[in-house]
């Protein structure tokens, strides 16, 4: 027996549904959905998640979507756009760029803003060969040659092994990859945890720096020391030591993959859906600064937050503690077996020798300019480029409605000057 006020909300969902067909001159049919939701037989039904290469393909362009082995067995997934096919390029040799994305999310993010302002077409359109990654874990890295999602140890990993492994996979499948055979480096773009991965590799692996033309990092996090968010400052005492709290939180999925929930989400947000009003008048309620796309806001709903290990948060709010940009603490035993030393090691980012971009604002509450400028004093090459908006945030990297302008083409303008120089010789 269903109680009158849940009766009442099954009863207003149905008129709400009702009202909005007849105002799109829909087909209005006396859908009694109480009766359907008491119906044993009746099924939601569900439309299948378009993956990145979908949406990619939704716009003309062509998309692939491969599966890299890391050295360590999990199989990442990595999506491309071989080729404009504005330019028809596909018989020329075209530059690589690898983009990555940031701390719970997935490729999805960087074409939310579509093809006029969307990163990965702009530089397709460019005449790049774009590959978009995925850091494992998350909804398109959910494998491995041996492991299982349910073995608590396929979660034992950071963004340290993001960075040492799936990155590196990821740059030498991409030079591997047909067009990429005979060039010997890429150009590389990362937002937040894509620029802590892309530090923690090049500092713990130096060779790879070889392999980057130009390294662009939006929002780059490494110290943490002056960080502005109050949550991780709030939770930095019980977890960025080695406490009981944060021996209860490791090593586990978090923000769990949920096949109906990201199914529900997906099929209120997607563009062609009945619902999508509903979607699009609920980010208007939440947000409502005027500076995101709010085109693409909804869009990111249906695909986020792409889930990830807590072992990645922890080894974030340990950063914030210690004030260092160092490997994970496992606590003074156990980093005496694994480091030789109590404390874990710092990155030695000195050994960055590639031409390093840190594009970085004052009103980033995870990437704070005392942060960065540090971190930038210690790259032995660097351009340090502070945006002008005093009020662009951590998310305007992805998602300003302004955001081709003030970011995409001054990145793509770098790499052209590389590559004409770099042509010149």
């Amino acid at each position: 027996m269903k109680s009158p006020i849940f009766r009442q909300l099954l009863i207003l969902i149905g008129l709400a549904v009702a009202t909005y067909s007849a105002a799109i001159d829909g087909p209005v049919g006396a859908i009694d959905f109480y009766q359907l939701y008491d119906n044993p037989e009746a099924h939601i039904g569900l439309k299948d998640r378009l993956t990145t290469a979908d949406r990619i393909a939704a716009h003309g362009y062509p998309s692939e979507h491969h599966h890299v082995i890391t050295e360590d067995g999990y199989i990442v997934g990595i999506f491309r756009i071989p080729y404009s096919h504005k330019l028809q390029n596909q018989n020329e040799k075209r530059p690589i760029v690898l983009i990555q994305h940031g701390l719970t999310s997935c490729s999805d993010a960087w074409i939310l803003c579509g093809p006029n302002d969307g990163l990965p077409y702009l530089l397709a359109d460019a005449g790049y060969d774009v590959w978009m990654g995925n850091g494992r874990g998350n909804t398109y890295s959910r494998n491995h040659t041996t492991l299982s999602t349910k073995h608590p140890h396929f979660w034992q990993f950071s963004w340290h092994e993001i960075g040492l492994y799936d990155i590196a996979a990821m740059i030498d499948y991409a030079l591997s990859t047909d067009n990429g055979k005979g060039q010997d480096a890429i150009h590389y773009v990362g937002h937040s945890q894509g620029t802590t991965v892309f530090f923690a590799l090049m500092s713990s692996r130096p060779e790879y720096n070889k392999k980057i033309k130009t390294a662009h990092m939006f929002a780059p996090v490494a110290i943490m020391k002056n960080m502005a968010n109050k949550l991780v400052r709030a939770l930095g005492p019980y977890l960025g030591h080695q406490t009981i709290y944060a021996k209860l939180f490791g090593s586990q999925e978090f923000l769990p993959h949920n096949d109906f929930l990201m199914a529900l989400l997906f099929n209120l947000c997607e563009p062609d859906f009945m619902l999508r009003p509903v979607c699009e008048s609920t980010v208007q309620s939440l947000y409502t600064g005027g500076r995101v796309n709010m085109t693409a806001m909804p869009d990111g709903l249906a695909t986020h937050p792409s889930g990830c290990s807590t072992d990645q948060m922890l080894h974030y709010i340990q950063e914030q503690q210690s004030g260092y940009f160092r490997q994970f603490d496992y606590g003074p035993k156990k980093n005496l077996q694994v480091y030789g030393s109590e404390e874990p090691p710092e990155y030695p980012v000195e050994l960055i020798t590639s031409d390093v971009h840190l594009w970085y604002s004052d009103n980033d509450a995870m990437a704070a300019v005392e942060d960065v400028e540090a971190l930038g004093e210690r790259l032995p090459k660097k351009s340090m480029h502070r945006m002008a908006d005093k009020e662009w945030d951590h998310g305007d990297f992805a998602l300003n409605h302004e955001v081709r302008v003030y970011l995409n083409e001054p990145v793509i303008a770098i790499m052209e000057e590389y590559e004409k120089a770099s042509s010149a010789v």
